[in-house]
């Protein structure tokens, strides 16, 4: 038997299909920060002395859905990392200082890298999490209807 919430009236199956849901439009935007960071990894500043691109950092939280009951994850905000800058000693360059040297960003392609592909895989799981609840929903129907 099919357990609804009391509160909202949704069964276990919605609630699956909000959770996966939640988690694929969290991973989607973990993929697009990841993408922007490494696409600016090489990014510097417009003027001499000045910061280039910061990494961007995303923190998740978790929230209950009022009208499903479901769990769900959501992203907190989007931060810069505050680690500090690289430098280079390249007097010629124009975003360089006085004393010859450019900031570069605090980006690491292989970091960026990795958490693209464990957000990849997090968007999977959470496609067949979709799948599954949704051919459950289908078998439960075709009983009801038998």
């Amino acid at each position: 038997m099919i357990r609804l919430n009391p509160v909202s009236g949704a069964g276990p199956l919605t609630q699956a299909m909000a959770t996966a849901a939640s988690g694929m439009s969290t991973q989607a935007l973990r993929m697009r920060v990841a993408a922007e960071n490494i696409a600016n990894a090489t990014s510097t500043a417009s003027v001499a002395g000045g910061d280039p691109y910061r990494r961007k950092l995303l923190t998740f939280g978790r929230m209950v859905d009022r009208s499903t009951g479901a769990e769900l994850v959501r992203m907190d905000s989007i931060r810069g990392d505050q680690r500090d800058f690289r430098t280079r000693f390249d007097p010629a360059h124009p975003a360089a200082d006085e004393t010859g040297y450019v900031k570069l960003p605090n980006v690491d392609p292989l970091i960026e890298q990795a958490d693209l592909r464990g957000a990849g895989r997090s968007y999977e799981a959470s496609i067949s999490v979709m799948q599954q609840a949704r051919a459950l929903y289908g078998k439960t129907l075709d009983i009801l209807r038998a």
